[in-house]
């Protein structure tokens, strides 16, 4: 094979372990290329020892090893920070499950949203501070809503409820669905069904 030939070859095989690594950074391989790495650096050390005399083919091997030797710089670098916990891709994933850990330890257990529904115990104020608290966690605008303006859409709402399903009680729960904040109504009581 003539050496323009091997070093396009070469030049594939750099590229394919480029596109490797990147895909083992983002998750979407489960172990790091080493055998193509290993393969690649192999035919590197090769060339190396071998005189090229022609001078556009040498220029095209000193191209692919620098832009080798820098990729292998960027692998190493990002692989040792791995290692050490502070690759940010990781970091970020891993705050990102905290986060949402920690909102699902604080959304309020079905007891402590119906203490907080109208109608139940009538602390309306406490299932505002709920929701403004769900809100801010997920940077969800409170917008123009108030305290009184929220109680009001509660009594209406489960007034409407009360007459649509035939139940004694309405109660209200703050609930986080795909990032934004809710407010779930379940009817209780009466000839109504729950749900």
């Amino acid at each position: 094979m003539a050496i323009d030939e091997e070093l396009q070859a070469l030049d594939i095989k750099v590229k394919q372990l480029k596109l490797d690594y990147e895909q083992y950074f983002l998750g979407n391989r489960p172990r790091e290329p080493a055998q193509l790495r290993h393969e690649v650096q192999k035919l590197f050390t090769l060339y190396s020892n071998v005189a090229i005399p022609n001078t556009a083919a040498r220029f095209k091997f000193n191209s692919l090893c620098a832009r080798y030797f820098a990729l292998r710089r960027q692998w190493d670098e990002t692989l040792r920070k791995i290692e050490e916990g502070t690759y940010a891709r990781h970091v970020f994933k891993a705050d990102l499950h905290a986060r949402e850990r920690a909102e699902r330890r604080k959304a309020p257990t079905p007891a402590a949203a119906a203490a907080a529904a109208p109608g139940a115990t009538g602390q309306a104020g406490d299932l505002f501070d709920a929701y403004r608290a769900a809100c801010a966690e997920c940077g969800q605008e409170l917008g123009a809503m108030t305290r009184e303006r929220l109680d009001g859409v509660l009594r209406k709402q489960a007034e409407d409820l009360r007459q649509r399903f035939g139940c004694d009680e309405v109660r209200f729960r703050v609930a986080v669905e795909g990032g934004r904040v809710r407010l779930k109504a379940m009817p209780v009581g009466g000839s109504g069904r729950s749900g």
